[in-house]
């Protein structure tokens, strides 16, 4: 994890948005704490919401299944 964490890091001092959806959705499945899993999953979305980005509903979807939104 510590290798994801450097680059999850690097990603927010670039801006790398992007980088950031794909990070923390990989941080998700990386995790055996449903409540880290979804923190992760949140942080994804978000951005992915910010940036009008095609993984928005899938992360919607998976946070939803997991009775986080309703």
């Amino acid at each position: 994890m510590k290798a994801l964490d450097d680059r999850l890091i690097a990603a927010h001092a670039r801006g790398d948005r992007a980088a950031l959806i794909a990070l923390y959705a990989q941080a998700a499945e990386t995790v055996n704490d449903l409540d880290a899993s979804c923190f992760y999953l949140t942080h994804a979305y978000v951005f992915a919401l910010e940036l009008g980005d095609g993984r928005a509903p899938a992360l919607h979807a998976r946070l939803k299944a997991e009775g986080r939104e309703a």
